[in-house]
């Protein structure tokens, strides 16, 4: 009786340890997966910075004369933009530049002959930083108005920058994550499969482009100042474990 009862209890432990490893050899081979997927994060902003630059000059033989006119003009300049209410800590003038002209000689038959002083090129630049963007604006489609007084300012595009774009990145990033967490619970959950914990995330450039542009991105992150009305967009690529 005793050897049936070991019998019975050799044969139990037998089939147990079958099961056992049995189970152990199909979870060994049932790997766990991985889904990668791209989010993205985009939003319209609206720049709150301008900078805007023209220059002025003057041509002269005398050179202290140059000087002399040219400090003129810029006083006049001066006068012109504190008249149309800019504060006057936000207009810049750059050193002034001075070229040397002179004259090629050359020979009835083309013969070279040296070169002759004419005169001096005195120029300088003005810059306006400002967050009035719009009062720039206006005032740099309305400089024509110095012409009036004997000045000749060439104005150049104006830029446009935001100054809260750290705070931007960081909210793109965020839209950019969340996207893509719910584009891999999609798929975990259309494939049958149940999403797991994040395994590696990579964030792309950061792009900064003219809304409505036909602009391209670039490798290196596009970066627009030509436009007010800008878009700012960034990819984040995140990979799931999935079982």
């Amino acid at each position: 009786m005793k050897k049936n009862i070991n019998a019975i209890v050799f044969a139990l432990a037998i089939v147990v340890a079958s099961i056992i490893f049995g189970n152990a050899f199909i979870n060994r081979n049932k790997k766990i997966g991985t889904i990668a997927v791209t989010g993205l994060g985009q939003t319209n902003f609206t720049s709150d910075l301008i900078v805007w630059e023209a220059r002025f000059s003057q041509v002269n033989s005398d050179l202290k004369q140059g000087y002399t006119d040219l400090k003129k003009d810029k006083e006049t300049i001066l006068d012109y933009f504190k008249s149309k209410g800019l504060a006057e800590n936000v207009i810049i003038f750059n050193a002034v530049e001075t070229i040397k002209n002179f004259k090629q000689n050359y020979t009835t038959d083309g013969k070279y002959l040296g070169q002759e002083f004419t005169d001096y090129t005195l120029s300088q630049t003005v810059q306006i930083n400002s967050k009035e963007v719009e009062k720039v604006e206006k005032i740099s489609r309305e400089v024509t108005e110095l012409l009036n007084k004997g000045i000749q300012l060439y104005s150049m595009a104006p830029r446009y920058y935001y100054s809260k774009l750290e705070d931007l990145k960081i909210e793109m990033v965020s839209r950019a994550t969340e996207n893509a967490h719910l584009r891999a619970k999609s798929i975990s959950e259309n494939s049958g499969a149940t999403l797991g914990e994040l395994s590696t995330a990579q964030m792309g450039i950061f792009q900064i482009t003219g809304q409505n542009s036909n602009e391209d991105y670039s490798w290196g992150g596009a970066y627009n100042t030509s436009s007010k009305e800008k878009t700012a967009s960034i990819t984040m690529k995140l990979t799931y474990l999935v079982k």
